[in-house]
């Protein structure tokens, strides 16, 4: 027998990304030249879109999808956790996806699941308003967590989002590193992250700290780009004695780079990384941290995707915690 036809296969034979088929398919805008070749294409191949083309409301066939970025991940995989315990108690399967923090791969993972009947979703997106609109035309009812898209987008903005209160989160833990003497403090961070650096910021504007953008620095979704960051940041400024870290996989390229320059934590430089994992208790000395609800904030968004379908534009927010261990000491 031959293979059903996908989105992915349309999109390699028209030459054109798997978002743009899933636009064009669903109505949404493209120029005239591509929406034919798109539809030449899907035809050609006889390509069926069973959920872009119908009323999914009619052919819904169950269950939840969760796109996160990366299924390694100990952040993602508490989340999911939460989701999962969610869909659990409410009798709901749930169809896990990775998308590599890439917009053709979300939108890839959205085709799939339309064609799956699959109209539910909580999804980590990669900040890329471009797959969104197509899939809410489409009928799918969409929560994110942990991050939200940043456009112009009114239909994408209007998606509900259950966040961690990360502004309070790193506002305490700047608060912290100032009042021990710290002036010299630099931000770590990674893909989705641009409201942690804004609080970063204010947080020492606030305290009459002069900001120093050379040690705002942002490395990509991997651990080889992350800890390229870490290595160049400590390497090109040995001026900075404290680092805030934007997520784990930064925070751990930071202690690997520290421990590779010879820096000693906390008596050369002093480490708080946004988030909680159980190798920060174990390092030496201990991580202080900044500790989001990651469970909480994937059961409460599993709770509002199925509730119902309306919209709601204020978020969940969800407060964090500084737990304050060994890798923080006065500046010296």
């Amino acid at each position: 027998m031959r293979a059903r036809t996908t989105i992915k296969d349309v999109a390699e034979a028209a030459g054109v990304g798997v978002a743009t088929v899933s636009r064009v398919l669903s109505g949404g805008s493209a120029s005239q030249q591509t929406r034919e070749r798109v539809l030449a294409v899907a035809a050609q191949l006889d390509y069926r879109p069973s959920a872009l083309g119908r009323n999914l409301r009619q052919r819904r066939t169950g269950g939840i999808g969760l796109l996160i970025p990366d299924i390694t991940d100990s952040f993602y995989g508490r989340l999911a956790d939460g989701v999962l315990a969610c869909a659990r108690a409410a009798g709901e399967p749930v169809i896990v996806g990775a998308t590599g923090d890439d917009a053709e791969g979300e939108a890839e993972m959205i085709g799939i699941l339309l064609e799956q009947g699959v109209d539910r979703v909580v999804a980590v997106p990669s900040g890329d308003t471009e797959p969104w609109a197509p899939a809410l035309r489409a009928g799918m009812t969409v929560v994110f967590a942990d991050r939200r898209v940043n456009g112009r987008d009114d239909m994408v903005g209007a998606i509900p989002a259950v966040l961690a209160d990360e502004r309070s989160g790193v506002r305490t833990a700047v608060e912290y590193l100032v009042g021990l003497g710290h002036r010299r403090i630099a931000y770590l961070g990674g893909v989705g992250q641009s409201g942690r650096a804004a609080a970063f910021r204010d947080t020492l504007a606030a305290l009459g700290v002069k900001i120093d953008e050379e040690l705002i620095v942002f490395g990509r979704a991997t651990r080889d780009s992350a800890y390229a960051a870490a290595s160049g940041l400590f390497q090109h400024r040995p001026d900075l004695t404290g680092v805030i870290t934007g997520g784990n996989m930064l925070g751990e390229a930071a202690v690997l780079a520290a421990r590779e320059l010879d820096l000693r934590v906390p008596r050369d430089v002093s480490l708080i990384m946004f988030d909680d994992v159980p190798w920060a208790e174990l390092c030496a000395p201990p991580l202080t941290v900044i500790a989001p609800p990651a469970r909480d904030i994937g059961y409460r968004a599993t709770e509002l995707v199925l509730r119902t379908p309306g919209r709601r534009t204020r978020p969940v927010r969800l407060p964090t915690e500084l737990i304050i261990r060994g890798s923080c000491g006065p500046r010296r």
